[in-house]
């Protein structure tokens, strides 16, 4: 006894692996914004309401609980569950029943056949001890990647939320060129019957109604084309709310809506507010839990058993007066040989967990360009926007003037025409502006992890 206690961490020796320690880390964490001052950082979790349209807020509500894609998630993060159970379940004992009957013929002292009946009842118990914590290390990986699976599913719900607004934003922002191009229709309209009276009389030339038969048409083919934009954008909306084909209710037009000022906070916060960096560093710490799992393979493991039961030669006899049988006992086993299998499993495990660690940092390095871009993008449209509403307003100017003169024979229809065209231009830049404004709010708010925080 006293050599096998000796010869024990011998054995253990031998069995062990030299940790596998985890690569450095690369990441620099900037200290400031570049396109945004420090300010309070807190996102409302329900961000969307922010733009003030009651459709907006039913249409995200409806998406979150019905797209197929969060669907799935959940249904993926319930199996996660379920495995977390079953990894948990080896560390506690296990209980089995068996009842049988058994009739056999054998030889008697006496050389005659014997025909035997025999009916045992018997309880088996058997448990392993997790002497040095695989079972726990086990149990540990899955509950972990329970909790990154809970991540992913908080990223799909907000990416399919901040899709659906985007999408909607998307779709007021066609509405209102639809409504600028059918204006402009009407307007070119008016403007072809005058061309056309004028030369009828005698005012003006053929190719200046022509050109205004031109103009007309190069307008009504606009409209068509934005029909068809707005067609597939609302069934792209369909898709995400998980609706049949069809129409897509509107609430406040593109110009009412406010315009939301979510403020980014310091570089650090990020970290913890965006679901899809709790799920890399969820993956991380399931991959590591995983690697000591692997590692304690190669140690020895001790199961022990025990079994209590009773046989008679009837069911009634073994209820009533039965034999009684037990048996108690344990083992050990250790690997001796196994041509580098297990050694080369928790190879395998570690390199998972440097992967982790490189995409956990690949995600912290791309939520951090993703909310510079989206900082940036709105200080660039917003500036971009004021310009063009400037260049509305002097093409509007230069399109009344232009008219006037036209009217009063003063210029030719060609000068009335040229500031028609800018005129359309400057105002459907105004509109596409403003859409893309708010879009890029959506993207910033995306990026700051849309009020999302660990509860964990």
């Amino acid at each position: 006894m006293r050599k096998a206690l000796l010869f024990a961490p011998l054995m253990l020796a031998g069995c062990a692996m030299a940790p596998q320690p985890a690569p450095a880390p690369t990441l620099q964490l900037p200290a400031a914004w570049r396109s945004a001052p420090a300010a309070n950082g807190i996102v409302a979790r329900d961000w969307w309401q922010a733009f003030g349209d009651p459709q907006l807020n039913a249409l995200v509500a409806r998406a979150l609980d019905s797209n197929g894609d969060l669907r799935i998630a959940r249904s993926r993060l319930q199996e996660y569950g379920a495995r977390v159970r079953v990894a948990s379940s080896a560390e506690v004992p296990s209980l089995n029943l068996s009842v049988g009957p058994t009739r056999a013929r054998a030889i008697g002292p006496l050389g005659q056949p014997v025909e035997v009946t025999s009916v045992t009842g018997a309880v088996q118990a058997a448990y392993e001890l997790d002497l040095f914590g695989r079972l726990a290390s086990t149990t540990a990986a899955a509950r972990f990647d329970e909790l990154s699976q809970e991540a992913a599913l908080d990223a799909a719900a907000l990416a399919v939320a901040a899709n659906t607004a985007s999408g909607y934003l998307n779709l007021l922002g066609l509405d209102a060129q639809l409504a600028l191009a059918r204006a402009t229709l009407a307007s070119r309209e008016r403007s072809f019957a005058l061309a056309r009276h004028q030369f009828e009389v005698g005012y003006s030339s053929r190719l200046e109604m022509s050109q205004a038969e031109a103009e007309l048409r190069a307008t009504a083919s606009v409209v068509p084309q934005l029909e068809r934009a707005i067609a597939q954008q609302e069934q792209a909306l369909n898709l995400l709310v998980g609706a049949s084909p069809g129409p897509v209710a509107r609430g406040v037009p593109l110009l009412e809506l406010r315009m939301p000022t979510p403020a980014p906070g310091l570089p650090s916060e990020l970290l913890r507010r965006r679901p899809d960096i709790a799920q890399a560093e969820r993956a991380v710490a399931a991959s590591d839990a995983s690697l000591a799992a692997a590692r304690d393979q190669l140690l020895p493991s001790i199961r022990l058993t025990a079994s209590f039961g009773a046989q008679g030669h009837s069911l009634g006899n073994l209820l009533q007066s039965p034999t009684a049988l037990w048996s108690i006992g344990g083992s050990i086993l250790a690997p001796l040989f196994d041509a580098g299998r297990l050694r080369a499993q928790a190879e395998i495990a570690g390199t998972v967990r440097d992967r982790a660690v490189y995409t956990y940092e690949n995600v912290v390095r791309g939520a951090f360009a993703e909310t510079e871009n989206a900082l940036a993008g709105i200080d660039g449209l917003r500036r971009q926007l004021l310009e063009a509403e400037a260049r509305r307003t002097a093409a509007n100017e230069v399109l009344r003037v232009a008219h006037n003169r036209y009217a009063n024979g003063y210029a030719s229809y060609l000068e009335e025409l040229d500031a028609q065209r800018n005129a359309f231009s400057a105002e459907n830049t105004v509109l596409q502006l403003r859409a893309s404004l708010l879009a890029a709010h959506v993207d910033l708010y995306r990026a700051l992890g849309g009020g999302w925080t660990s509860a964990r």
